[in-house]
């Protein structure tokens, strides 16, 4: 390995700027750099956060031979355009990096790392184990169910954990762990942080928009369900651990 190559397997953000032609944020490229072992990307929509944990993804099969990086999505359609990036960027070095194997939803290095993006669906994605990186898409639309069958793919690997989203209202393993994120590395990004979003539009999108689906949408705000009766606050304070559940 050249010595450039060392510093761009340590410098991931540095990776995509020279070798991807792609530069970072600033908060982007903090992500990129972060070696912490999970991680919350809270969110505004088309901020940038699927093209960071793809070029990661990326950066991960290349400097890493050997290993897996499992993408999930709660659907298709959301599995196919996050791999779309991975390839997009591939296309970018494919040949200085050779596949060994392609699809729709995987990529095969030679180096014998795998990306795979796969739909949501707790009865068939038990059979993956050893995942290097695990990274969860959309995540506050993905069912606790599918959340607690992934965690343990990364108990032998000692892999991270990614999970990103833009909120979905306070329910959920993606609020939960927001609202209690110890032993995770949090990032809140609102449409305000990110240059490519200008005010004009933003400002259209608060006059067309119920206010709590813009807030949740662009400034990252975990709203009350629409149709629930009571607001999770009240709820929580009608809980209490001096109460002895009644016995049916």
């Amino acid at each position: 390995m050249s010595l450039q190559d060392v510093v761009y397997r340590l410098d991931p953000a540095l990776w995509c700027a020279d070798v991807l032609g792609w530069q970072p944020d600033q908060w982007q490229a903090e992500v990129l750099r972060s070696a912490d072992p999970r991680i919350l990307l809270c969110c505004s929509r088309q901020s940038g956060k699927t093209q960071t944990v793809a070029a990661l993804a990326l950066h991960e099969a290349i400097y890493n031979p050997g290993a897996l990086i499992l993408m999930v999505s709660p659907s298709l359609r959301q599995s196919s355009e996050a791999f779309r990036r991975v390839a997009g960027f591939y296309q970018t070095i494919c040949s200085a990096v050779p596949s060994a194997a392609e699809s729709a939803l995987r990529l095969e290095l030679e180096n014998g790392s795998r990306i795979v993006s796969l739909p949501g669906q707790e009865q068939t994605i038990r059979g993956f184990g050893g995942v290097k990186l695990l990274i969860i898409d959309e995540a506050a639309r993905v069912e606790d169910e599918l959340y607690l069958a992934v965690r343990p793919m990364l108990a032998v690997s000692d892999g991270r954990l990614i999970a990103l989203s833009t909120p979905f209202g306070k329910r959920g393993w993606f609020f939960q762990a927001w609202s209690n994120p110890e032993g995770w590395r949090t990032w809140t990004v609102t449409a305000d942080q990110c240059p490519r979003i200008s005010r004009e539009f933003l400002e259209e999108e608060r006059r067309s928009m119920p206010k709590n689906w813009f807030e949740a949408e662009y400034y990252c705000k975990f709203t009350e369900v629409e149709d629930s009766v009571f607001g999770y606050d009240e709820v929580t304070r009608a809980i209490s651990a001096d109460v002895e559940p009644l016995e049916v």
